[in-house]
């Protein structure tokens, strides 16, 4: 009898510590568990060793504290100016709130994606092409605190959200080509008309300082010779105006009135 009693009390303590150990839960330091007993939620568990009263009472549900990356597909979306193009999009969010995140939405991961699909569609629509183009930061932001405004009850947020490619019908892009090469060929001949403009002010400077001094003039054309001189293999010609050939003529003439005559080896031509 007395082994009978050893043996069921030995068996009992058995049972009591596998049903002991079979409630011993560990959660990593980036994991949370959502802890129900008998269907109503108690607190969360962990990170490390916890314990979960067993054989169905307690149970958990699992939640990943790190930030999560979501892939949304390729939508294809009309802009405000009616163009047809197709946006991807990347969402970052991490889930603040473990028992909400499990309580008040029945998938938060779907949900999340869910809205990131909806809300990238009804932004594009609300912006011109040239807008999702240029302005993308800004897009990407206003994205970002609508996804986030909607999943915040569900105890997630949203990080980040980018659009990754946008992709534009071909007809538009060459639109767009040309639209581009109009506007540099634009940019090209304001630069010229403002080099253009800038010369003719110097040219008139140039004029000014000229007609108050004429000796300048002809400086300047010395000056021009003499580099076009320089070259090998070149023939000048050489253009004065009469007014040097004139005062030229006028000082060789005063030059030879100044100069002493010259008298013969014989002295004076005696007359008989």
């Amino acid at each position: 009898m007395l082994g009978f009693f050893a043996s069921v009390i030995f068996f009992a303590i058995v049972a009591i510590f596998l049903v002991f150990i079979s409630g011993l839960r560990i959660a990593t330091e980036y994991e949370r568990s959502v802890v129900f007993r008998l269907g109503r939620y108690v607190g969360l568990r962990g990170p490390g060793l916890y314990w979960l009263i067993p054989l169905g009472i307690e149970t958990q549900r699992k939640v990943d504290l790190r930030t999560n990356t979501v892939d949304v597909e390729r939508q294809e979306s009309i802009t405000k100016d009616s163009v047809t193009i197709k946006v991807n999009a990347v969402v970052w969010y991490k889930v603040l709130d473990p028992d909400k995140a499990i309580i008040a939405v029945a998938n938060y991961r779907a949900a999340v994606y869910q809205v990131a699909l909806t809300s990238l569609r009804n932004i594009i629509g609300q912006h011109f092409l040239d807008e999702v183009l240029k302005e993308r930061d800004k897009i990407n932001d206003a994205l970002r605190e609508i996804t986030d405004k909607a999943t915040g009850p569900w105890g997630v947020q949203v990080e980040m959200v980018e659009m990754k490619d946008v992709e534009i019908p071909e007809s538009m892009q060459r639109a767009m080509a040309q639209e581009a090469q109009a506007q540099r060929e634009r940019r090209a001949r304001i630069i010229k008309a403002d080099a253009e403009f800038e010369a003719s002010q110097k040219l008139a400077e140039a004029s000014k300082v000229i007609t108050e001094n004429p000796l300048a003039l002809e400086l300047r054309r010395m000056q021009m010779i003499t580099e076009v001189g320089a070259e090998q293999n070149t023939t000048t010609i050489l253009m004065l105006p009469t007014e040097f050939v004139t005062m030229a003529e006028a000082i060789g003439g005063a030059f030879k009135q100044q100069s002493p005559k010259v008298q013969p080896a014989g002295g004076p031509e005696q007359v008989a």
